[in-house]
């Protein structure tokens, strides 16, 4: 056999694999190898078609990765027309229509196919001797537009028919992006500064008139196909149902949730069932499709101007529609995050009434162009809270106002601080501010900060509920008697409690200043924080310049740190605590270059039997080193533990020193 020959072999050798490949993934939901292993093989395929471009065919793999750009769209006519439905709203509009295609038929059960009605794009795709030869959009039903080269990147669409199938074939169906895929673009779109999609229809039809096929490609569209135009029907199939069949035997993905029924209360149980499903469904749909199953009785019953008699769309309630924004309200979230909230006028959507939607952030504000006064698209998808979609700027009025982030909280007053580069904007009273105050409470009393231990999150919820505490400082003003009063809380427990907040008020500066919950400050910031200043006081004086200094602390970090010290509600709360008892001993300031494990990084890793791996983490910083969770090939040693985990493993794969507890024992007791 020739080189040539070879090389031919193997071309057509992978197009197989691949056709059958995606054949299992995309029609019958039965992927057989994994993702790289597919890459890999396209890979190969490619580069045989580059060194022979002879080799290349049109039904390729490798050909749906998007070629040069289109300079604009051809017409095409279609020649069997791509007419719409007819819409019912109402269950009575369904029984109507039933009742027509009995009498018209004079049968007491007709047979009917549901299908989920795909809320993206016609398509019509024209195939001769099975290759995709040709798809057009609907366009006015008449007249389409020609995106062949765009449809062909669709990774789900068969370029070459598979089985037996008829000299010239038309399928149709809708191009749709699924809800993942589309959340994933709007992510990029955001990071590219482009345009965002207001929804999946939208982003579906940009994406397939995009004059460059490449950026089609990137789009991840998906199809389902579920009706024929140029073909014969008895030829290829007496039902809807048998044909669906036969198009999933020829490559096609057809809609998963299509159904064969028979009478009309089964159909209108089909819709109450996919509308309870909408949420959960992969791809939207705005309703269902009931169309005669028998072809011979759809031509019996015919058509009129624009629509078949024999199909009919049951529409389920609007998840968009038209509201004004009254005004605009900033909620402060359980972290600080202020979100702000539109107040609108009434209006119903998908059978609910909506007041108030979320805005999200300033950063959607400004993107939007959002302002009170103004008409807006508001959508609501299941429990998913009623966003503002998109400003209707016909409608702006002359007069409107621009919304600003408040420059203080509207719960406690304290400074708001928006990060640059960050979306979110916080309020900096964390100790104080009455919306974080249960997770400021949580926070201070867990086992790594000040350590209370009985004090659980459902009995810190209770004393907020009660009103008995609304800064961390009252847990230390809590009595007996108060205790005692609590739901489930008998004298034993509540004694046992006072005592863990007796105790816990010996602490250490690093664990204190953890506690506070300020943004960003970690264990080992905090632990950095008391090596560096040593004293409260020069903490809380310290100007972001001088945070700086310290090690790992940059610019965003010294920014919260200064900001947070800077509200007076939080220093009347650290004052009230110091008052109350909460101490730690004095700390002996060294410079770090000094200490015997300067400029070494340790990862603990597993459980320890002398002390928790907390402690020590501790005595590590205590002589100069750092401690982390991740290893990399920067770390000094690893020490493990029992039951180690995937550290373990990884250090060994980097070649990084792994240390045992008595390894421990002794760098610690050498030092």
């Amino acid at each position: 056999m020739t080189a040539l020959k070879k090389i031919t072999a193997q071309a057509k050798k992978l197009c197989e694999q691949l056709k059958r490949y995606n054949y299992h993934y995309y029609v019958l939901d039965d992927p057989l190898v994994p993702d790289a292993e597919y890459d890999r093989l396209l890979n190969a395929l490619k580069a045989i078609e580059t060194d022979y471009p002879q080799l290349k065919t049109l039904d390729s793999p490798t050909q749906r990765v998007g070629g040069e750009a289109l300079r604009t769209f051809a017409t095409v006519a279609h020649v069997v027309p791509m007419l719409s439905l007819e819409n019912g709203f109402k269950a009575d509009d369904i029984i109507a229509f039933d009742e027509r295609v009995r009498r018209y038929l004079k049968e007491e059960k007709i047979a009917y196919v549901c299908e989920p009605k795909l809320d993206g794009l016609a398509i019509s795709l024209i195939y001769k001797k099975g290759l995709l030869v040709q798809a057009a959009t609907r366009g006015d039903g008449v007249v389409g537009e020609d995106v062949t080269q765009n449809v062909r990147t669709i990774k789900m669409l068969p370029l070459k028919l598979r089985g037996d199938y008829p000299d010239i074939l038309e399928v149709r169906g809708e191009v749709y992006i699924s809800k993942t895929d589309f959340a994933a673009l709007n992510k990029q779109q955001r990071k590219q500064d482009s345009k965002i999609f207001a929804n999946p229809r939208n982003a579906a039809a940009g994406s397939l008139r995009q004059l460059d096929s490449r950026i089609t490609a990137s789009r991840r569209l998906s199809i389902f196909c579920y009706g024929l135009g140029q073909v014969s029907l008895a030829d290829f199939a007496a039902t809807h149902s048998a044909m669906l069949n036969k198009l999933q035997k020829l490559g096609f993905p057809t809609p998963p949730d299509a159904k064969s029924v028979v009478g009309i209360d089964a159909c209108l149980q089909y819709y109450d069932t996919l509308l309870r499903q909408r949420d959960q469904l992969a791809y939207d749909i705005d309703g269902v499709v009931y169309k005669l199953d028998r072809f011979d009785w759809r031509e019996q019953i015919g058509y009129v101007a624009k629509a078949p008699r024999w199909a009919i769309a049951h529409k389920f309630p609007a998840q968009e529609e038209l509201s004004r924004i009254l005004d605009v309200a900033f909620q402060v979230g359980r972290t600080g995050v202020l979100t702000p909230v539109a107040k609108l006028e009434p209006t119903n959507v998908a059978g609910v009434v909506v007041s108030h939607a979320t805005l999200h952030n300033m950063d959607e504000i400004e993107r939007k162009d959002i302002r009170v006064g103004d008409t807006v698209i508001i959508r609501r998808a299941g429990d998913v809270i009623p966003e503002v979609v998109a400003v209707v700027k016909e409608k702006r009025p002359a007069k409107t106002q621009k919304i600003h982030l408040p420059k203080c909280c509207p719960a406690c007053q304290s400074e708001v601080m928006r990060v640059e580069g960050e979306s979110a904007a916080r309020c900096q009273g964390g100790l104080y501010c009455v919306a974080q105050r249960k997770q400021a409470i949580k926070h201070f009393a867990s086992r790594r900060a000040m350590d209370i231990d009985s004090l659980g999150n459902k009995l810190i919820d209770q004393l907020v509920d009660k009103q008995l505490i609304k800064h961390v400082d009252d847990l230390y003003k809590l009595t007996l008697t108060q205790l005692c009063n609590l739901e489930r809380m008998a004298e034993k427990s509540a004694r046992n409690l006072l005592e863990a907040l007796e105790k816990s008020k010996k602490t250490t500066l690093s664990r204190f200043l953890f506690a506070l919950g300020i943004r960003d400050v970690g264990e080992v910031t905090a632990d950095n924080l008391m090596n560096y200043f040593g004293e409260l006081a020069k903490i809380q004086q310290a100007d972001e310049e001088k945070l700086l200094q310290v090690p790992d602390i940059g610019p965003v970090v010294a920014q919260n740190i200064s900001h947070f010290f800077k509200q007076a509600h939080n220093l009347e709360v650290i004052d009230s605590l110091i008052h109350l008892g909460v101490h730690w001993p004095k700390v002996v300031v060294k410079q770090t270059v000094d200490l015997p494990l300067a400029g070494q990084r340790f990862v603990l890793t597993g459980t320890l039997a002398h002390f928790t791996r907390e402690q020590a983490a501790e005595k590590l910083t205590a002589l100069g080193a750092k401690t982390g969770a991740a290893v990399s090939a920067k770390v000094t040693a690893v020490i493990a533990g029992d039951n180690p985990g995937s550290k373990l493993t990884k250090a060994r794969t980097l070649g990084v020193k792994i240390m045992n507890e008595d390894d421990l024992v002794v760098l610690l007791s050498d030092k």
